[in-house]
């Protein structure tokens, strides 16, 4: 093509292409590399100007004119204007003659007042156009979010945006056949694909592309378990474009996905989302506690005897050693290099539950006391070797300041020592701190919380110890998503609005195992990468949502509910689907021992309600998801209440 020669330079100018951007059906293609991340198609701000209208050239303008010897450039729209327009539209009758002059005038089409840009003028009767105005009929765009082409309106206007929802300032495109389709101009250049890293300055970041998507219906918004905006935290309306990677159910709202955001205003994030920068110093908190633990034979009681060097004492424990113990009646003995015949140690691979009658948590190493007295062929009691040196008391507990707890292997009055934390709100029949005045009691664990921890969940900030009762508004744990009004106690970020649940930042660690998948399983907060199915539990085979905290296996990519991994002697039984928390209800509760009632001339035995249990004998509520006391000569059960009434 001949080069073009306009008036307004003196150099020849060529026409360049511009390249288009790509529309992407499908960004999550079968065919598709996995490790292969995209370039970014996008509408390019092309780094020229229009030397006529002083606007940016962008790619929706498919070509514009450019001097290869100097850095003239001019819309093509632009460049093919006339030195006089006759009968223009928007002043019919009168001729136009182009003005290349240098100062302040006012459009009386779009009445703004312009300066160094060319325009148009009608010297019968003062009329002014600006030469934006004057290509206005030229300044179309065909989007792939609408299937009319799109005209550029004349004035700068203050509209909401159909794309993004919200209300913009500056230049919008109308659809002159659906007049309330308004795109305003930012939205329109939004690309069909990015890196989130590239446009939050690091702040979020994704493995995988982002594709624009135009719409989001309620029934995938449902089907992907009701997703959140992964940098906000809010919530998606259906008419709204969205940025999408349906690979690792990663949604944003397309406003925050290209948003940039200063590094160190991290810390004051409403959602606690993305990349957070430290907000202490490690060395004014010698001893702080970083959750969750690495796996089930570490907790926070071994923790924190491990430095009450007092208690424990520094000289070293012999095997065989005797103790007695407040807790129990036979003297126990301290097993420090192997285990007693008949005995093994918490193997979960192996279906074998070891739990310390203390704090009802595995032992899966030595050294820990046991008493070598038989009941039922069994060994019926063992402590860990720290559970077996707890202090007597503890004053000024931060959830009962006003008395002493003191150490109470059983709790007098509560039916077979089962007792409700007042800070986990989990059952528990192990030992307890309480105040029996006030009827108060914490278990073991409970009773040592630190007053600040870090969390993998939400990293480098500090979470401190707080009772919820002092917010206004209702707030919810990020574990398990209930509530977390009416608690005792639970860690909060301040500066983030982040809450957990004391349980579910302490009782669930980081690994764990089990039976159904060869592969430690990993705690994870949020969905997995390039799992395209539904989440499904292996272990009570129902879907789940993986928005609540849940194990998974990378390998395998198999997953279950937190819940639900602890339950390593019946799990193949559903036992989890009536309880829909991260923590698995029956935690702190180490089933066993028999009780013998009047009723009944079996003895029954203390275990957790299956289905197959059927009704209770006495109030014939189900006993599923109970605790029980069942007789296994035959048929007859009792839930823990009515055991507990037909005792009393």
């Amino acid at each position: 093509m001949e080069p073009l020669r306009h008036f307004s330079h003196e150099h020849p100018l060529n026409l360049v292409h511009l390249p288009q951007q790509l529309h992407h059906k499908n960004e999550n293609a079968d065919d598709e590399d996995e490790d292969e991340v995209e370039d970014e198609v996008e509408f390019v701000e092309e780094d020229h100007q229009c030397n006529l209208c002083k606007e940016q050239i962008w790619s929706f303008h498919m070509c514009y004119y450019s001097c290869k010897t100097c850095n003239y450039s001019l819309h093509k729209f632009c460049a093919e204007l006339p030195r006089k327009l006759q009968n223009h539209p928007l002043h019919p009758g009168h001729d136009l003659s182009f003005y290349s002059y240098n100062y302040e005038f006012k459009c009386h089409v779009c009445n703004l007042m312009q300066k160094n840009i060319t325009h148009y003028y009608c010297v019968l009767c003062n009329f002014q156009m600006d030469i934006i105005c004057a290509t206005l009929l030229e300044q179309k765009i065909n989007h792939h979010s609408h299937p009319y082409q799109l005209d550029r309106m004349p004035w700068p206007i203050v509209s909401g945006c159909v794309a993004c929802g919200n209300k913009h300032e500056g230049v919008f495109f109308q659809c002159t056949t659906c007049p309330r389709f308004l795109i305003n101009l930012e939205c329109a250049l939004l690309p069909t694909k990015l890196l989130i890293q590239n446009h939050t300055d690091g702040t979020f970041t994704h493995s995988h592309p982002l594709t624009l998507a135009y719409s989001f219906p309620y029934s995938e918004y449902q089907a992907k378990y009701y997703p959140k905006c992964r940098v906000c935290g809010g919530r998606f309306y259906s008419h709204l474009w969205i940025y999408i990677c349906d690979k690792c159910l990663y949604h944003v709202h397309v406003d925050c996905a290209t948003s940039k955001r200063e590094p160190f205003m991290s810390i004051f994030q409403t959602a606690s989302l993305g990349k957070t920068y430290k907000n202490f110093k490690e060395d004014e908190h010698p001893n702080l506690l970083h959750c969750p633990f690495q796996d089930e034979g570490d907790n926070l009681l071994k923790r924190y005897m491990s430095n009450q060097h007092e208690l424990i004492g520094d000289s070293k424990q012999h095997e065989g050693e005797m103790l007695n113990h407040a807790s129990h009646q036979h003297p126990l003995v301290l097993f420090d290099k192997q285990t007693p015949a008949g005995v093994s140690l918490h193997d979960p691979m192996k279906r074998i539950q070891l739990l310390c009658d203390g704090c009802v948590k595995p032992i899966m190493t030595v050294p820990f006391y046991m008493c070598c007295q038989y009941d039922d062929e069994q060994y019926c009691f063992v402590l860990h070797e720290w559970c077996a040196k707890l202090p007597p008391e503890v004053q000024g507990y931060v959830g009962h300041p006003e008395h002493t707890l003191f150490l109470l292997p059983k709790i007098p009055s509560k039916f077979f020592g089962v007792f409700h934390c007042a800070v986990c709100k989990l059952p528990s029949n192990g030992f307890s701190y309480g105040c029996t005045t006030c009827d108060f009691y914490v278990d073991i664990n409970c009773a040592f919380i630190p007053k600040e921890i870090t969390h993998d969940a939400h990293p480098n900030h500090l979470l401190s110890i707080m009772k919820p009762s002092d917010t206004q508004s209702e707030e919810f744990c990020k574990a398990c998503i209930y509530s977390v009004r009416w608690r005792n106690l639970v860690f909060h970020c301040p500066s983030c609005n982040f809450y957990i649940h004391v349980e579910c930042a302490l009782l669930l660690p980081r690994v764990i195992k089990h039976k159904c998948d060869k592969h430690p399983l990993n705690l994870r907060y949020e969905p997995a990468e390039n799992h395209t199915s539904k989440y499904f539990c292996e272990i009570c085979e129902d879907e789940f949502t993986p928005w609540e905290w849940f194990y998974h296996c990378n390998i395998c990519d198999q997953s279950m509910h937190a819940a639900c991994v602890p339950l390593i002697l019946q799990c193949e039984q559903n036992t989890y689907a009536c309880y829909r928390k991260c923590v698995y209800k029956f935690l702190n509760v180490k089933f066993g021992g028999t009780l013998t009632i009047e009723d009944h001339s079996h003895r029954l035995a203390f275990v957790q309600g299956l289905e197959s249990d059927g009704m209770c004998s006495k109030c014939r509520d189900r006993l599923q998801y109970k605790m029980i006391f069942k007789c296994l000569e035959c048929e007859f059960a009792l839930d823990f209440e009515c055991a507990s009434s037909s005792v009393n």
